[in-house]
């Protein structure tokens, strides 16, 4: 049972963050105001409950041998190419996680939307937002192979 309930949270963490993020994508390619950052920061939030979702119902699986065992996964080339797209993900993150933070930090002291630091950075947020998207879908693809046992060794 408890498989299933991973595997569970780790499909319901796909639907949270990928829409989570895709609404960031939306939001941020037109002008910024104070409700449009006010749901921006909602977004942002949501794709953070769906990232700690991922990773940790993620790890539980790979190192518990839920399902398959650890070697299992570590021999699989599609597996590590999954990872690779995660470790993508998370490296744009970067730079869009401190932005964001800065701008709650700002808003929370007051701060007007048009005097936020770095607030013309909302179109790059957006693109790394759109990319992040494109990445979540790559890596479903890549789950569903590797499901059906390709990668293996």
């Amino acid at each position: 049972m408890l498989r299933v309930i991973l595997a569970a949270l780790h499909l319901l963490a796909l639907g949270i963050g990928l829409g989570a993020i895709l609404a960031c994508w939306i939001t941020l390619r037109k002008p910024v105001t104070a409700d449009s950052l006010k749901r921006v920061l909602h977004f942002d939030t949501q794709w953070g409950i769906a990232a700690m979702l991922w990773i940790g119902t993620g790890l539980w699986r790979y190192l518990g041998s839920i399902e398959k065992s650890t070697a299992y996964y570590n021999s699989n080339s599609v597996f590590m190419a999954k990872m690779g797209a995660l470790a993508v993900i998370l490296a744009l993150e970067l730079w869009p996680m401190i932005t964001l933070i800065r701008w709650r930090i700002a808003l929370a002291r007051g701060a007007a939307v048009d005097a936020l630091p770095g607030i013309a950075a909302a179109r790059r947020i957006s693109l790394i937002s759109g990319m992040q998207a494109i990445l979540v879908v790559i890596m479903v693809f890549l789950a569903a192979a590797m499901a059906r046992g390709y990668g293996a060794r």
